[in-house]
């Protein structure tokens, strides 16, 4: 009874631990952002996507497990020769993501050895229509490149070439020292140049400095000019009104009563006093020959202002 109990016991354990492991190997819970591939009895069925999932035990299994985030892959160094044969030794990564899973799975054996190895091929032609120093300016159009023809080639594996980045160009160490000798070069000769430009700009500068002096100089001299002859003209203008006001008013005083006699005296003043500066000034002297002279003289101006009176 002892005997029968304890088979008993172990085969109950025994159809547990069987069913147990049955349910294990027939829940999957696939991760975010990831697939699985389930073969049943070797061929493809379906493809799991993230949640908790069934299959049918010992039937169906999990043949291939991909991820579908993008994934960096790290492209080593090789040797390429460029258009002017030099050798350089270039590396690079290759950004790729797995679009489906059913033809990552049997499209190709392993995508991402397949991918680099058509990198580093189409780097290696890339490289070779190019010439050394545009190797270093075209990096842009030779990761496009890259892209362009892993990405067509990969298409019927399921992956998404994303991009491609070229991380080091390095040359030979004796290309390095020449292209260190001639950059050196160059900017030395840009710098010569830029001081020379310098220079003449300074020169243009002064001589453009002195051409606006000397005109406004010459401006300023001629605007004086015009200021003088005005103000001199301005003068003139007021001795002519001066003057004639002034004549304006001896006609008038003439004219008046008792004129004519204050013109007379005025006269034989003048007479006087103009015949006392030649006798201060001179040591001769000419004396009219009949003093009356002066009174014919008076009486000659007097005849001349009598006349323009009646005018």
């Amino acid at each position: 009874m002892i005997l029968e109990i304890t088979t008993s016991s172990v085969f109950l354990i025994g159809l547990s631990v069987l069913a147990f492991f049955i349910l294990v190997n027939s829940i999957k819970v696939v991760p975010q952002r990831e697939a699985y591939i389930v073969e049943r009895l070797g061929k493809y069925n379906e493809t799991l996507i993230a949640g908790f999932k069934i299959i049918v035990p010992f039937i169906d299994k999990v043949a291939y497990k991909h991820s579908l985030k993008e994934q960096a892959i790290d492209v080593a160094s090789q040797i390429c020769i460029t258009r002017d044969n030099i050798s350089v030794e270039v590396d690079g990564i290759l950004y790729l993501q797995v679009v489906d899973p059913h033809k990552a799975s049997y499209g190709i054996d392993n995508y991402i050895f397949a991918a680099i190895q058509m990198a580093q091929t189409t780097m290696r032609s890339v490289i070779g229509k190019l010439e050394l120093d545009k190797t270093f300016e075209e990096r842009d159009s030779i990761n496009s490149v890259i892209v362009d023809a892993v990405d067509k080639a990969s298409d019927p594996w399921g992956v998404k070439i994303t991009r491609y980045e070229v991380k080091n160009i390095t040359p030979p160490q004796s290309i390095k020292d020449a292209m260190e000798k001639q950059m050196r070069a160059e900017r030395e000769k840009r710098a010569i140049i830029a001081e020379s430009e310098g220079a003449k700009q300074a020169k243009i500068n002064v001589a453009e400095g002195d051409k606006q002096e000397l005109i406004a100089r010459s401006e300023g001299e001629m605007q004086k000019r015009i200021n003088e002859a005005k103000g001199k003209a301005s003068e003139i203008e007021a001795i002519a009104t001066a003057t004639a006001n002034g004549i304006t008013q001896i006609a008038k005083a003439i004219g008046s009563e008792n004129g004519i006699d204050a013109v007379n005296l005025r006269i034989a003043e003048q007479y006087l006093g103009e015949f006392g500066k030649l006798a201060k000034t001179t040591n001769s002297m000419i004396i009219p020959q009949n003093m009356n002279d002066i009174s014919s003289m008076l009486a000659t101006a007097m005849s001349v202002m009598d006349h323009t009176k009646k005018k």
